[in-house]
């Protein structure tokens, strides 16, 4: 269980109850500057949740619009930084920055195996971005972003099962002006930005974007005899270019042509032991030092200890155009045409082991570590409304072309730490041998040092998805109180996946084993054990000696595996609005959302050969494929509004139930895909916001939300079964990274202080607690904890300067992102076992500095 700091908990408490008066909201305009006569009432606000410019309060969806001031006051860059504006929102990393996963109400598609798609879409300025990761990067200038909850699939495409992400930036203006940016913080953070806009005549304008960041790591790493020479990890280094160009010949044509270019090269990520157990004394008995934590050693001590880079180097570009044209059609219907073409890659080194042992590694080379992505998108709207019909028809297609290259070098560590293990399991005694190194060559016959050494695994994936899809959305105004909304999605795929695995080492200690299998027996009965006990043992040798990166019979280097699917599928909604006064709107909604199947990017072998078969066998798998998942949502909310305008609060009951979740595991050794017949997500999301009248320049925004998350309680196969099955918490337990019970508040007030003006803003996002593995070892309990952010700025009346002091995670809350079985350092699923070791991914500490704004 990793608890919050106790020393950190009563002030982080004190800090949300101060600041949560009830509920959640986020305005799309900051609070009303000091001077201002008469605020702006927050009734105004308009989102395009529906893809048309609509009142937040008249949209039938459970809808946070969070605004470009609020996202500065709270630091927000990228996706990641948004959770703590957003209750049900959880966005966590793993091995890399590039694995990004977020979930909303409890759900979302664990991010590691580029295979799965999510279940959270991301889309930024119109055009979807095909996993969470690519669309995780510096958004440069943002105008808003909104985040829709629940199924979406009608509007924003079938991969948004949970809801969207929905970004906004900035849009060129007729405006001579110039922005810059210089931030300075602890961890020695440096940061330099600036922005540029300018009108092209009176028929253009253009906006330019470019910033560059760079920070040292917060997690310091233990290197043991290397090679790798870094000694902190999580730093930061990146730079991005965006543009914008806006063209409008005419008065009913608008054309946006849009590019961004951002490249990332940092180390990332190291992991802490939080859980240490029996094997760490054979790593440091190997190393001959401290290989990893020792027992009873603070996680959050922030020390990592590893051999190996954890290089990273992400690249990513793209250009889109999008076309706006008032035609002449069916009363003046727009014709929007969203045309995309993007690139993504991804290449990362990892300690496999996250020891100073030398175990298993990957290197920073494109030609062991790399993943890929080529997206073209395109996207036709037709837009229209009469005096009772609101209507929308369109026509997406994409076409992603995905490449990915995998692979696992053995240590020289990894023979003698693996036989001395295995004895260790089979007779605690037996490992404590002066030769138990020596075991696992006697069992296969083969001298020390050469059972299993060099590049074990090097397999290759090509994976080509077409996607098409024709889509409505409909609102027909049947009274002047009530509103009935059908939306129908269509969609066709088709996914082929070529993929190639090789063992360049050959896998001999595996193939020696397999062939000679007497030979296992008598190196067992050799160390003490009768013929009986030997034979029984014998399996286990033979499938530790036989792990995926060592299993000869993937060994296809000549020989490509194809798999194809196709799917067609239908979803859509229905929606009943009804607006009792100017001030109340009641909703009730139905909604079936779709996320397609796919195929598992990762070595799979079983006890059977099959997907479904136990995750403990050695038998290659060659259908790697998962089935689509589908959600039926139901939800009833209230969107009122009270104080003229001033004062939002709305909710929404909701429930959703999910078949054939893709549920993405990792269990010490691979990842594996397993279809969950059904999942349910039931709760209430409310949200609030506060302009008040009476003190000019306030803004008070706050929400909750409970979400019962849960696993069906009749899940086959023989992971499920309980003891042995490495996933059998599931069956009717509450999911993972769902904690029951979220919260956020946020306080912005504005004032003059003489000839100057001051703003500051804290807001804080409390989350109950919940598990932080797939796999629901209560080891991996991440405790209650809430997370506080501040800002305080002093500038210019007319905005042309301010320098602000800022802080996130003020109270240095320790919390884990995401915890996982130490691999090939966890023997059983049963809780508290001495052997097993538990490694997490922890969230990102204090940081603090300020910030110089000057605007031209």
């Amino acid at each position: 269980m990793v608890n919050a700091s106790p020393r950190h908990k009563a002030l982080s408490l004190a800090v949300f109850t101060a600041l949560c008066a009830s509920s959640h909201a986020y305005a799309q305009q900051a609070a009303a500057p000091a001077g201002e006569e008469e605020p702006t009432t927050l009734a105004t606000m308009t989102v395009t949740a529906q893809k048309r410019e609509e009142a937040l309060q008249d949209v039938p969806i459970a809808v946070t619009a969070i605004s470009e001031q609020l996202l500065q006051d709270t630091g927000v860059r990228d996706i990641k930084d948004l959770q703590v504006l957003v209750p049900g929102l959880t966005v966590t990393s793993t091995q890399s920055e590039a694995i990004t996963t977020a979930r909303i109400r409890g759900i979302g598609t664990v991010g590691d195996n580029v295979g799965l798609e999510s279940s959270v879409g991301v889309v930024i300025d119109g055009v979807y971005r095909p996993r969470n990761s690519v669309g995780f990067g510096d958004l440069g200038q943002l105008e808003r972003i909104e985040v829709l909850k629940g199924p979406q699939g009608t509007v924003f495409g079938k991969n948004t099962s949970a809801g969207v992400i929905n970004v906004v930036t900035r849009r060129p203006s007729y405006t001579q002006s110039a922005e810059g940016e210089v931030t300075v913080g602890n961890y020695n953070a440096l940061g330099v930005s600036g922005a540029y806009n300018d009108a092209l005549g009176e028929v253009g304008a253009f906006n330019i974007y470019a910033a560059k960041r760079k920070r040292d790591g917060w997690m310091d790493v233990r290197r043991g005899s290397g090679p790798r020479r870094e000694t902190d990890d999580n730093d930061q280094n990146f730079h991005t270019v965006r543009g914008k160009l806006l063209l409008e010949p005419t008065e009913n044509l608008e054309i946006m042509v849009s590019g961004d270019f951002t490249s990332r090269e940092e180390n990332c990520c190291a992991a802490v032991q939080t859980t240490v157990g029996a094997t760490a004394a054979i790593l440091n008995a190997l190393t001959g030092g401290q290989a990893v934590a020792a027992p009873g050693d603070n996680p959050f001590d922030r020390v990592a200890y590893s051999n190996r880079p954890t290089t990273q180097d992400i690249k990513e570009n793209g250009v889109a155009v999008e076309v706006n044209w008032d035609s002449s059609w069916f009363g003046g219907a727009t014709l929007t045409s969203i045309t995309a073409q993007r690139e993504w890659e991804a290449i990362n080194g990892l300690d496999y082991d996250f020891s100073t042992a030398d175990i298993l590694y990957r290197v920073a080379d494109e030609d062991e570590s790399f993943t890929g992505f080529k997206t073209f998108s395109q996207e036709f709207r037709l837009t229209g409304a009469t005096d009772r019909i609101d209507w929308m028809v369109g026509a997406f297609y994409t076409d992603e072309d995905l490449d990915r290259t995998e692979t696992y070098r053995i240590g020289s560590h990894y023979e003698p730490y693996l036989s001395v293990a295995l004895l260790s399991i089979i007779n605690p005694a037996l490992g404590t041998s002066p030769t138990a190194p020596l075991f696992l060559s006697q069992a296969s016959g083969r001298p020390f040092g050469t059972v299993f050494a060099g590049l074990g695994a090097l397999d290759t994936y090509e994976q080509s998805a077409k996607s098409t899809a024709l889509f409505t959305n409909n609102t027909w105004h049947a009274t002047d109180a009530l509103d009935l909304t059908l939306g129908l999605r269509y969609t066709r795929e088709k996914k082929t996946l070529v993929s190639n695995y090789s063992n360049p080492n050959g896998g001999a200690g595996c193939g020696a084993m397999l062939a000679n299998p007497a030979q296992v027996v008598a190196a067992l009965v050799a160390r003490g054990l009768s013929v009986a006990q030997a034979s029984a043992a014998a399996p286990t040798v033979v499938g530790y000696g036989c792990l995926p990166w060592a299993n000869p019979l993937h060994n296809a280097p000549t020989r490509d595996t194809v798999q194809s699917r196709e799917e067609k599928e239908w979803s859509g909604t229905v929606k009943a609005a009804y607006r009792w006064n100017d001030n109340v709107m009641t909703y009730g909604s139905f909604a079936r959302g779709y996320k397609g199947g796919g195929f598992n990017l990762d070595r799979v072998q079983s006890s059977n050969g099959l997907s479904s078969g136990s995750a403990n066998g050695i038998l290659p798998v060659l259908d790697t494929s998962f089935a689509g998942e589908f959600v039926d949502s139901y939800e009833l909310g209230a969107k009122t509004t009270w104080l003229d305008g001033n004062l939002l609060l709305n909710a929404t009951l909701f429930h959703q139930k999910y078949e054939d979740f893709q549920l993405n595991s990792f269990l010490g050794t691979s990842f594996v895909v397993r279809s969950i017949p059904e999942v349910t997500s039931q709760g209430l999301d409310a949200e609030l916001m506060w302009q008040p009248k009476s003190i000019r320049g306030l803004m008070l925004q706050s929400g909750l939300m409970y979400a019962d998350t849960q696993y069906g309680d009749n899940i086959p196969g023989g992971d499920f079964v309980s003891p042995t099955g490495a996933l059998y918490k599931l069956p009717g337990a509450q999911m993972s990274f769902a904690p029951k019970w979220s919260g956020s508040a946020s306080i912005t007030y504005e004032w003059d202080v003489g000839s100057l003006l001051a703003r500051f803003n804290i807001g804080a996002k409390y989350v109950s607690e919940y598990n932080t593995g797939s796999d629901l070892d209560p080891e991996k309990m991440q405790g209650a904890y809430t997370v506080a952010n501040a800002r305080f700025g002093i500038g210019a009346q007319d905005q042309r300067w301010m320098l602000e002091f800022w802080g996130s995670n003020i109270t240095d809350e320790e919390y884990v992102q995401v915890g996982f079985d130490g691999p090939l350092q966890n023997v059983s699923p049963a809780p508290n076992n001495p052997f097993n070791t538990f490694n997490a991914f922890l969230g990102a500490p204090r940081m603090y500095g300020m910030t110089l704004r000057v605007r031209y």
